[in-house]
């Protein structure tokens, strides 16, 4: 075990839950630890960038424990909603809660894995996580942080030097151990268990735990008012989040209520896409025949998700201030939506109801002229400042009729907020950073067939250079102070 590197702040908050909440387990060890990627900026605002790359793999390839923090890595138990259907089986199968600690701007965090081994809720499954896997939700978590997602930050990925055996991708596939950071993994599947097991008690733990550690912005109350506070403050972060995936044109893929935390940022990409163009129903699952979380369905599902932690804390709560708080999300989600898309575009708000007849004029444009979602995106952004090189851009034939003038004038009546660098050589591309199937598909060949991690570097470069240019800073916010209700 190393000594405290400076700035390293541990924490053990959730172990002091105590029984109930989650199983102590044992990592995998794996045949070989190569490390393939290491987040140095995120690891220096949790004050672990000082350590060795050998150190590195000791902690995220053979999980020795950090300095004063969890003995033993914790499996957490959850159930969850799977495509609206309960599953009782659920829980950290090939993941645990490894390690908790402060970074710079006071924040509780995770240190949590993905394919470390089996637990006991793998359900037969081998609790390993494919290289291709790992690579996917590395590019995700860094695209998201870019485009101002609150998003899960893709901490480390060691190669394992194991072979497995997948339906849906050529096997035997190479083997990986990703850790994510992030700002808890409390999930609505974790009350969803409780309730199950009728622990009114361990919710109401459950419930104080999350107001000390996560939701700063949640009002003090007495314990009768504490579990439509709570609702309250999840349903507005998670509002927030259906608006941030909509102004970056992303979809999950499989939103189920383990899937969804109490502190409304975004983690776990399986499955996930980036829109070529705006389609509603657009989805990223080859299994989601149904459309069930298809983009345009994303914010009716996390509402639907909501509603089954509100059915949760009925064994704590009456049913009239939880009605109440489920009411917020719709106007929430409105306001951040305006918020969110008028920051990607770098634009000062003009007033709700001149920024929602932009939102409306700029999606209904997107839907029917089809242009490239991103393109479009990084077309607008700047608004006045940049509408002369809509002519040269690559997307410029889809740039002429009525509903483009009047977006066009629309555009032209904003002022640039300042948050955007556009004089970044970002700004001065022909076509903006973008992370497409088939981009993913092109950097992964080499990786796959040559061992050529080349390509995969230069989108991290390049996805890192538009977070700088976009001014986005990573760091989860609590809700916009704009937000009625």
């Amino acid at each position: 075990m190393i000594s405290a590197p400076p700035g390293y702040r541990p924490s053990t908050a959730h172990a002091g839950l105590g029984e109930g909440y989650y199983d102590a387990v044992e990592a995998a060890a794996f045949p070989e630890t190569i490390l393939r990627y290491r987040n140095q900026r995120w690891a220096a605002h949790v004050g672990l960038g000082s350590l060795s790359d050998e150190q590195w793999l000791a902690h995220f390839g053979r999980f020795e424990p950090l300095p004063d923090n969890l003995e033993q890595p914790l499996a957490l138990r959850y159930h969850g909603h799977q495509f609206r259907v309960y599953n009782p089986d659920l829980g950290d199968g090939r993941g645990f809660l490894f390690a908790q600690l402060i970074d710079d701007a006071g924040r509780l965090l995770d240190l949590a894995t993905k394919g470390s081994g089996t637990t006991p809720y793998s359900r037969g499954g081998d609790g390993r996580l494919t290289l291709k896997g790992g690579v996917r939700e590395v590019l995700a978590a860094a695209m998201l942080e870019a485009q101002g997602v609150g998003t899960s930050k893709a901490f480390s990925l060691i190669e394992t030097g194991e072979a497995l055996h997948r339906g849906d991708e050529p096997s035997p596939t190479r083997a990986s151990v990703l850790v994510r950071l992030s700002h808890s993994h409390i999930r609505i599947g974790t009350f969803q268990r409780l309730m199950v097991e009728n622990d009114a008690p361990r919710i109401m733990k459950l419930v104080a735990h999350c107001q000390r550690f996560y939701l700063d912005d949640m009002p003090r109350t007495d314990d009768a008012a504490r579990p439509a506070a709570f609702l309250e403050a999840v349903t507005r972060r998670v509002a927030r989040l259906g608006a941030e995936w909509t102004a970056a044109g992303f979809v999950h893929g499989v939103l189920n209520t383990d899937n969804i935390n109490i502190t409304g940022e975004s983690f776990d990409y399986g499955p996930y896409r980036f829109l070529p163009t705006y389609q509603p129903g657009f989805t990223a699952a080859y299994f989601d025949q149904s459309g069930l979380y298809s983009f345009g369905r994303q914010p009716g599902t996390l509402l639907w998700n909501l509603q089954r932690l509100a059915e949760c804390l009925l064994l704590v709560s009456p049913l009239e201030p939880l009605e109440a708080a489920l009411k917020l999300f719709e106007p929430c989600f409105h306001a951040a939506l305006r918020l969110c898309l008028l920051r990607r575009l770098g634009l000062k708000p003009a007033g709700d109801e001149q920024d929602e007849t932009l939102v409306g004029t700029l999606f209904g444009f997107l839907h029917g002229a089809q242009a490239p979602f991103e393109q479009a995106m990084f077309d607008f952004a700047g608004g006045p400042a940049r509408l002369g090189r809509l002519a040269a851009s690559p997307a410029a034939e889809h740039y002429r009729g009525e509903p483009f003038d009047r977006l066009k004038g629309l555009l032209a009546a904003y002022q640039p907020s300042g948050d955007l660098a556009l004089d970044d050589a970002v700004f001065s591309a022909p076509a903006p950073c973008s992370l497409l199937y088939d981009d993913i598909e092109a950097l992964w060949a080499p990786i796959a067939e040559h061992d050529d991690w080349s390509l995969f570097a230069d989108k991290l470069a390049s996805i890192e250079a538009m977070r700088v240019a976009y001014g986005f800073s990573g760091v989860t916010n609590p809700p916009l102070a704009a937000q009625k209700g």
